[in-house]
């Protein structure tokens, strides 16, 4: 609920309204009354529990362990909306805890969510069930391929047990969960337009029923990610950035050489952490009625690169040295996988909703990846 409030000077008088719309149609009256617009005070309550006090968000972060889901634990409550957010943290490992953030303002939880009772677990902490959910869990790409029981049960049998606790669970603030889903771009198969386009994308059940206040946001590729080499199909294409970074070697699966034409013709739609996490952020502040009709689901803005543009930036903001360090050994089942993905999306639809594009592409990405390996942050 969001309440409006609007007092009136030394009269001492004071209304309140469930919507700021009302609150702006009942000045006139006031007016009309005698009542100066000096007089008037206008005050917007945000988040109120029904009785007109304020409800702090609870936001779940499953995946938590992950990289990707430790990054965004750490941004979140720098956003002014989460400035006093709770946090439960949750993954099949314990995920760190937040750094910063007081005791009784988080949970971390160890849990398999393929049971039930491991995902009911994250909706009865101290903290009560969440307003917020961000649902990062997950077995990647070829992980699922390769293990496709694995793949189902933790990719769709969980997520639907974390839908139907959401669906339980009612949030203190007496709204549906915001429920942020993660996917990937390697969704589209089959032949493929030039530019994906938004009207193709499905509705989430959850949210069409009302069960949650749904928002499916596909992924780019993230480059470059810092730590160890992942499993995932796309892993090389930080790899060869970020190992030689660190002056040890690369492979490129992609090619025999810096100048197989194999490189220009491969390319992928990507974006940078930063403006990844950035964007899962806004993702749960979208209002609804700013979708499309009948679909909540959002492709992230980002930018295609070719193998060899990637190179092209890592020889400019580096040097051949560094580029040495990439070694050429082809592997045709990655370079079919990863070609199959679609390579180029439309941005004006997210970018509408006020998600963002951060500028000076993949160069800019080296340089700012090379300024973090500097500062011993990557």
């Amino acid at each position: 609920m969001v309440e409006a409030r609007i007092d009136v000077g030394d009269r001492g008088g004071r209304c309140y309204v469930d919507t700021v719309k009302n609150a702006f149609a009942i000045i006139p009256s006031l007016l009309s009354n005698g009542v100066a617009v000096s007089d008037l005070q206008f005050t917007t309550i945000v988040a109120t529990n029904g009785n007109g006090t304020h409800s702090r968000e609870i936001i779940l972060i499953t995946g938590a362990g992950g990289w990707l889901g430790g990054v965004l634990a750490q941004v979140i409550r720098k956003d002014p909306v989460y400035t006093d957010a709770h946090l439960i943290l949750a993954d099949i490992v314990e995920p760190k805890p937040p750094k910063g953030v007081s005791e009784d303002d988080y949970v971390v939880i160890k849990a398999d969510l393929s049971e039930k009772s491991g995902v009911q677990s994250l909706f009865t902490t101290k903290l009560g069930p969440p307003s917020v959910i961000y649902c990062l869990h997950g077995i990647m790409s070829r992980g699922a391929e390769d293990n496709f029981d694995l793949g189902m049960k933790i990719n769709i049998d969980s997520t639907r047990l974390v839908l139907e606790a959401a669906r339980k669970y009612k949030a203190p603030n007496g709204q549906p969960a915001k429920f942020i889903f993660t996917s990937s771009i390697a969704v589209f198969g089959g032949p493929l337009p030039h530019e994906v386009m938004p009207e193709t994308q499905a509705s989430p059940e959850g949210s069409r029923r009302g069960f949650v206040d749904g928002r499916v946001i596909r992924v780019p590729t993230i480059v470059v990610r810092p730590g160890l080499p992942s499993p995932a199909t796309s892993a090389f294409l930080s790899g060869i950035i970020r190992e030689p970074l660190h002056g040890v070697e690369a492979i490129c699966p992609i090619g025999d050489s810096f100048d197989d034409p194999a490189l220009d013709e491969l390319e992928a739609w990507v974006a940078s952490p930063g403006n990844v996490i950035e964007n899962f952020v806004f993702a749960s502040k979208v209002d609804t009625s700013n979708f499309k009709k009948h679909s909540r689901t959002v492709n992230l803005p980002g930018f295609t690169v070719s193998i060899k543009q990637e190179l092209e930036a890592l020889k400019d903001v580096c040097g051949q040295e560094t580029l040495d360090l990439v070694k050429y050994k082809k592997d045709p089942v990655n370079a079919r996988i990863v070609g199959s993905w679609p390579r180029a999306f439309n941005n004006e639809y997210s970018l509408s909703l006020g998600f963002v594009l951060h500028p000076g592409g993949f160069r800019q990405i080296v340089e700012n990846f090379k300024a973090d390996v500097a500062a011993g942050r990557a």
